[in-house]
């Protein structure tokens, strides 16, 4: 029995760990999006001329920056045992 309840707190150690680690892994695409529209945002107001550019621009940044989080939430599926 006490190797079933080791088991049991061995599977929840590693499932609370998998979510710190997502966690952690979505600090960096979170600031990065930020950053992204942050700056876009300043860039249309200055160049109002050049918004279609900056847009897609924006879009791209944004796309690379959310795989960038996807990817921590796959990798502890890939990596865990």
């Amino acid at each position: 029995m006490s190797a079933e309840l080791v088991n049991l707190a061995a599977s929840n150690v590693t499932g609370s760990l998998g979510a710190v680690a997502y966690g952690l892994a979505a600090i960096g695409p979170g600031v990065g999006i930020g950053v992204v529209f942050g700056h876009s945002i300043e860039a249309m107001a200055r160049q109002p001329e050049a918004m279609p550019v900056i847009r897609t621009n924006m879009f791209l940044g944004f796309a690379l920056c959310e795989v960038l989080a996807l990817l921590g939430l796959v990798a502890p599926f890939i990596f865990g045992k």
